[in-house]
């Protein structure tokens, strides 16, 4: 579950702070060190082997990558009714992807997307619209996607229950996947049926002594809430199918990254199993305390794979590639990307609050 933070305490941001960017990728380079020193034995490195079809899964991977950022692409344009160009909806799915790589997984970059679509054009209402059905969509997927996998892969080889590690990620799993099922019901409740009572609910737990501090952010992801059911209540069944296609397209190809990471290095039958682990990983994530998830998913994936018949030194390979081409790049890209468009966005005279 992802929260929502007011656009109006980002409108005078500026650059993010160059130790948004050194704190993640120093964290991630000590884990990914630790884990080659800790686990280094020259034998089982010597069972990798790099050939022509190692290069051409490599180039899969990459278009995995590119899959995963044009479903989200193609869905911003959906969600603003083609009211954002190509290049425009490049620039905000960038943008998001490197704020949740600086910013913990619970906070996540959605948190800033109303900021990056006004200033693209998109009235705050609107804004808000697209970022509480994306966050819909995004959470509807897992929760569909999830009993699918149970029904064709066996519990027993998706849990990796070998070490206490790996069996505290089985656990963390069921705990957070109930938590997005009732989560995604209050998100369909409040934007298609009744958003004026997820707003009395809310209103009334976030009342609670020990929830009292989050009562403000509440109140107005509530009124978000609402304004975003008033906006979406005239989309057609053919727009939702086609916004979730555009959903489950960019997630899976995320997954299958991993998939074709693998058959690069090493023939395993069952691609099932690394494609399940892998949403389940994503899924435990969420609520991990570092930007991006950063040494925590290094360290999980490391371990969560540990049990396939492959060795620990291509484990490691794969975790370091895996991490620089899904994670690090997009940083390298919000990087190249930011300056200019600060440098246009901010400099336009409209405010972030102007509304419909």
């Amino acid at each position: 579950m992802k929260t929502i933070s007011n656009p109006e305490t980002h409108k005078n941001s500026g650059p993010f702070k160059l130790s948004q960017v050194l704190i993640p990728i120093v964290i991630g380079i000590i884990v990914i060190g630790w884990l080659f020193l800790s686990e280094f034995d020259p034998a089982t490195f010597k069972g990798i082997t790099f050939n022509f079809n190692s290069v051409g899964y490599l180039v899969l991977a990459f278009l995995f990558m590119f899959g995963r950022d044009f479903g989200m692409i193609w869905r911003f344009r959906i969600m603003a009714n083609k009211d954002l160009s190509w290049l425009q909806a490049f620039n905000i799915n960038i943008l998001n992807e490197f704020t949740s790589a600086v910013t913990p997984s619970a906070v996540g970059g959605s948190t800033f997307v109303v900021l990056f679509l006004s200033k693209e054009g998109i009235t705050v209402g609107r804004s808000t619209a697209i970022m509480i059905s994306n966050l819909f969509l995004d959470e509807l997927f897992f929760i569909i996607i999830c009993p699918i996998l149970f029904l064709i892969v066996p519990l027993n080889e998706l849990f990796n229950a070998t070490s206490f590690v790996t069996s505290t990620i089985g656990v963390f799993f069921w705990s957070i996947y109930g938590l997005l099922i009732i989560w995604t019901s209050i998100l369909y409740i409040g934007l298609f049926r009744r958003p004026d009572l997820v707003a009395k609910l809310f209103s009334l737990l976030f009342r609670l002594p020990f929830l009292r501090r989050w009562e403000n952010k509440i109140a107005l992801f509530s009124e978000q809430m609402i304004a975003a059911s008033v906006e979406i209540s005239t989309k057609s069944v053919g727009f939702w199918l086609k916004a979730f296609s555009t959903t489950a397209l960019s997630w899976s190809s995320r997954f299958l990254v991993v998939n074709a990471l693998f058959l690069a290095f090493t023939p395993i039958n069952n691609q099932l199993i690394i494609f399940g682990r892998q949403l389940l990983l994503w899924i435990v994530m969420v609520v991990s305390p570092t930007p991006g998830g950063s040494g925590i998913s290094e360290y999980a994936f490391n371990a969560y794979y540990n049990d396939l018949p492959l060795g620990s030194g291509p484990i490691l390979v794969i975790t370091l590639i895996w991490r620089l081409i899904s994670y690090y790049l997009y940083l390298l890209l919000g990087i190249l990307i930011i300056p200019n468009w600060i440098k246009k966005s901010f400099s336009k005279n409209n405010s972030v609050l102007h509304d419909i």
